[in-house]
């Protein structure tokens, strides 16, 4: 076993003479510390945090983190203690911070070069220059960025991806700060450079686009890859660079030209199989692209109104009819129907009143959303929600039998609406419903009333049919509340359903008794209860079942389990 070395070994003296020899000593119990003896590893940290203070520490694990020759785990471990230095000694403030002739050799050695072999060292090399950016950049380090810029443009790959890499991080990290004078000088950094990403980035894109039909799996990746870092930058300048962003032509450029970028790679995925790491990165981007149209409409709503037409033109085509059909995925498909919520429900977009008290954007939005949710359009989103999005799928029904009381928690999670498809749908309809509730409210009494009576248990698709509209029912209630007699569709429709007792009648009796749950606090007689109990207590004779019953100053009843 090697000892461990003492501090005396890194006196200052010896770090700013021999950097060569200090770095000698320092690898040296930086590869103790990756031992898995603990007899080694603990003495190995506790001299690693005495040295965490000595001068010219950190530019001795920036000697060893840029030399690729050594050991992985050893460089790996350089840079953790690089970054966990930054954010404790860096600030002039700081107990033992580091001189800034220190400093100002440190930031020259960290955009040297731009080519780390290793992709998770590279990313942590990439993270530590953005913490050190949020402290230095521009002031300090007026130079990080222009080296950025000419660095993303050279031919050599590694090096054009290292630092697209580290541009992206960097360009995240000032975007993320708050003062008044940090957002001025980001808006300064975004105008500066916004040009540049915008080409940066068609660059990349009309590459991938140009490689995707040539099967070469690593080409089409690495191409990608780019396409993927260049988003994620201009995403950060487009939403977090401009006060008021639709006064610039190159940002509404770039935003009306996502729908054609989207159509473009939503056919890529025709091409590129569904079982590779260049279809997940594809995916990946696909989602990056709504993400951008998401995060402009929720930080600048006025802004995103020439937006509004297109958005939910490609978002309902690729969702509500054919269109989407071969190439969408359930992701995409959640964030187009938080798209569209988002619109529908965006409080920047709905007048007063007193349409006279309204600003002029309000109204334009507004004019704007009228115009498309027409009759039509409503009514086929309202009966594609219902009679596809809800139905029940085999994956689901499998899960209910299985692991009911996980279903029931998946199905009500907490922000599950923003990620999971069926939770996504039925706050979507909820909130069209809501909005457009005079329009829809015909349409879904016309489908309550093709399902009376009855249904025959060997159609197990009559019966998911069934489910999903008492499903829009529930979800409706209180919109429906002057429509529907519940009442005597209780007593005539849904009484009868709990007591059909057949093994696929399961799923539609859970519904049932779901759904008189959902109105029993909106629109329930008391001299019905007896009724409902005694359903109740027929149904707890089953073993499959469980119910929950809560009483307060009303009734409310909620399926736990299966039935």
């Amino acid at each position: 076993m090697v000892a461990v070395v003492g501090t005396s070994q890194l006196g200052t003296d010896q770090v700013s003479m021999d950097l060569n020899s200090a770095s000698t000593v320092v690898l040296q119990v930086l590869t103790q510390a990756t031992s898995q003896d603990t007899a080694v590893l603990k003495p190995a940290e506790e001299q690693l945090k005495q040295w965490e203070t000595q001068p010219g520490f950190y530019s001795v694990l920036l000697n060893i983190f840029t030399n690729h020759t050594l050991d992985i785990n050893v460089r790996w471990l350089a840079v953790l203690y690089f970054k966990h230095g930054i954010d404790r000694y860096w600030r002039r403030v700081a107990p033992h911070a580091l001189s800034e002739e220190e400093k100002t050799t440190l930031r020259a050695g960290l955009i040297t070069n731009f080519n780390e072999p290793i992709n998770q060292i590279a990313t942590q090399i990439a993270v530590l220059i953005a913490k050190v950016a949020r402290l230095d950049c521009p002031r300090q380090w007026p130079e990080l960025i222009p080296t950025l810029i000419e660095s993303v443009k050279v031919q050599d790959d590694l090096r054009q991806h290292r630092a697209l890499l580290t541009f992206y991080h960097v360009t995240k990290t000032l975007a993320s700060k708050r003062l008044a004078a940090d957002r001025k000088l980001f808006y300064d950094l975004a105008s500066g450079i916004y040009n540049f990403a915008c080409s940066l980035w068609n660059h990349h894109t009309d590459t991938f686009l140009q490689q995707v039909s040539s099967g070469n799996e690593a080409v089409i990746l690495s191409s990608l890859e780019r396409t993927l870092l260049s988003l994620k930058v201009l995403r950060k300048l487009t939403v977090n660079g401009f006060v008021e962003p639709h006064k610039n032509m190159e940002v509404m450029g770039f935003l009306h030209g996502i729908f054609e970028r989207l159509k473009q790679f939503l056919e890529c995925s025709r091409s590129i199989g569904s079982d590779n790491v260049c279809r997940d990165r594809l995916e990946k981007t696909i989602i990056l692209f709504t993400k951008v149209l998401l995060d402009f409409l929720d930080q600048h709503p006025f802004s995103f109104t020439p937006l509004i037409q297109r958005s939910l033109e490609f978002s309902v085509s690729y969702v509500f009819t054919e269109v989407g059909e071969g190439v969408t995925f359930e992701r995409f498909i959640v964030q187009c129907m938080n798209l569209i919520k988002m619109i529908v429900k965006n409080y920047a977009y709905k007048p007063s009143k007193n349409f006279e008290d309204s600003s002029p954007e309000t109204l334009e939005a507004h004019k704007i959303k009228m115009a498309f949710f027409t009759y039509p359009t409503l009514t086929e989103i309202c009966r594609r929600l219902v009679s596809h999005y809800f139905l029940l799928t085999e994956e689901e029904l499998t899960m209910w039998e299985e692991d009911p009381e996980g279903f029931t928690v998946e199905e009500t999670g907490g922000d599950s609406w923003k990620y999971s498809l069926r939770p996504c749908t039925e706050v979507l309809f909820i909130d069209i419903f809501h909005e457009y509730n005079q329009t829809l409210t015909p349409v879904l009494l016309e489908m309550m009333q093709t399902l009376q009576g009855p249904t025959n248990v060997e159609d197990m698709n009559a019966l998911l049919i069934k489910d999903a509209v008492y499903n829009a029912v529930g979800l409706a209630a209180y919109e429906l509340f002057d429509s529907v007699d519940f009442d005597q569709w209780f007593k005539n429709q849904l009484l009868p359903e709990l007591q059909v007792i057949h093994n696929r009648y399961k799923p539609l009796r859970r519904r049932v008794i779901w759904l008189i749950g959902q109105w029993i606090s909106v629109k329930f007689k008391s001299d019905l209860r007896p009724m409902l109990y005694e359903a109740i207590c027929n149904l707890l004779q089953d073993q499959d079942l469980v119910v929950r019953i809560e009483t307060a100053t009303t009734l409310k009843l909620n399926i736990l389990l299966k039935m």
